[in-house]
């Protein structure tokens, strides 16, 4: 299975109606709130282009991406068949590994196309934040490669539970900072909000969206979420739909974990074109934890991205930018929304989400590395618990595929807590969601008497 992939699958495509789903009217923004100043563009044309292009199915991959793509990729997919014995299952199971690449995580894919897009337009230093720290070392690997300075904001809570992540960022060349940090007016005053420094991705990409902003030459850059982050990714499902097809078993079921949604969108959209295509019907779920249930528990409604109220209102499934999330270990998953596209997919049906509570996830990547000797990182075991859950739920077998985003060698200490009886299952604040969804309601009730 060594099929060489040399386009990305462009969804809006597809569905040309999710491309003209625009963002709030500015005059809606300050109604609600919003800053009125203006904001410096940070994407790149190209970038912005296939951020809402319908015209291309499939969009051409340049050479120079494709090189640096091809000291990983093809990345392998795998039969777990001692794991199928392990959870006394009938169903097959598969998993798409994407954790063998400098960053150790799917973030790369994205990472080199935008380093790759950012040096073409003349940027000299990509700004941006990173929750457990995958995207911060990707980001911070691809600009060294390409010539660009990186900085990276990385939550708080990551930062100190995962210690050698910013060491990564930092042999790579990257310049790293805590967040909340004293070296912006955002984080400053996230650190009075939250004395514990737990922080979130929100205040993350508020300080490196406030140091974009001010920095000559400097652009920021978001590894999930926007539309050309998904494009990027949608290598994995491009493989692995030729790759399932290679060895003749098509899944009946096809999991990822979701926060933004970059790796959950690289598997699934080309699973759905396919089935459109094909006739073939394929169950997409999303896996969230109980901490951050923006898909099962949030509302479809305007929101912002991040803290400084700097980013446009858009429409997506949050729990309200002003929620707090547990410092469960899988700091990838705990952004308070997630992509606008992906959002509008899932009113429309196009999948389904389920949320795990955090012990359960480890229960599941431990019985997974017992197997099969692979750690997975916290955030993928939840697609690991989903496709479980899959498989013994079926009443006849049925084939199963897992996108494992990234390894977890560098989540040991996570696991060590778990094996100690250290963590919880993560649940939420149920009266801070409220206040958070109240707060949200009350936005949106502004923004419907603007119109």
């Amino acid at each position: 299975m060594t099929s060489r992939v040399e386009t990305w699958c462009n969804i809006l495509h597809d569905f040309p109606a999710y491309a003209r789903r625009d963002p709030a009217p500015r005059r809606l923004e300050i109604a609600a709130g919003g800053r009125t100043t203006d904001v410096r563009p940070q994407l790149t044309l190209e970038l912005f282009r296939q951020a809402n292009s319908a015209d291309r199915a499939e969009v051409p991959i340049p050479d120079d991406v494709l090189e640096l793509y091809s000291m990983y990729r093809p990345t392998p997919l795998i039969r777990a068949k001692a794991f199928e014995q392990a959870l006394g299952t009938k169903s097959r199971i598969y998993v798409k590994f994407e954790g063998q690449n400098a960053a150790g995580s799917h973030k790369l894919n994205s990472a080199i196309a935008q380093a790759y897009y950012f040096k073409k337009a003349g940027v000299e230093r990509i700004v941006t934040g990173t929750g457990a720290g995958q995207w911060g070392a990707a980001i911070s690997w691809a600009c060294g490669r390409a010539g660009l300075g990186a900085t990276v904001f990385m939550v708080g809570v990551s930062y100190r539970q995962k210690p050698l992540r910013p060491v990564m960022m930092r042999v790579y060349g990257g310049e790293v900072h805590e967040s909340p940090s004293e070296v912006t007016e955002v984080g400053r005053a996230g650190r009075i909000k939250d004395p514990q420094r737990i922080g979130s991705l929100s205040i993350a990409n508020g300080e490196a969206i406030e140091i974009a902003r001010s920095v000559a030459g400097a652009r920021f850059a978001v590894g999930s979420g926007e539309n050309h982050v998904l494009l990027h990714q949608t290598i994995i499902g491009q493989e692995a739909v030729n790759q399932m097809e290679e060895i003749g078993d098509y899944p009946n079921v096809v999991t990822a974990c979701v926060g933004a949604g970059s790796n959950f969108a690289g598997i699934s959209f080309p699973f759905i074109r396919n089935s459109r295509k094909s006739g073939r019907n394929v169950r997409i779920i999303a896996a969230e934890p109980v901490a951050c249930p923006k898909l099962t528990r949030g509302l479809y409604a305007y929101d912002m991205s991040d803290a400084s109220s700097t980013t446009p209102y858009v429409r997506m499934m949050t729990l309200g930018r002003d929620v707090s999330v547990p410092g469960i270990h899988a700091g990838g998953l705990r952004y308070h929304g997630t992509s606008p596209l992906l959002s509008a997919m899932y009113q429309d049906g196009l999948f389904e989400a389920r949320s795990f509570p955090q012990r359960k996830v480890f229960e599941t990547a431990v019985l997974f590395a017992r197997s099969t000797g692979m750690i997975v990182a916290p955030e993928s075991a939840h697609a690991l618990a989903a496709a479980a859950d899959a498989a013994r739920e079926a009443t006849t077998p049925i084939s199963v595929l897992a996108n494992v985003s990234g390894h977890g060698l560098l989540d040991l200490s996570s696991y060590d807590a778990y094996l100690n009886s250290e963590i919880d299952d993560g649940l939420p604040d149920e009266a801070n969601i409220a206040r958070s969804l109240t707060l949200l309601r009350q936005r949106n009730e502004q923004l419907e008497e603007a119109i």
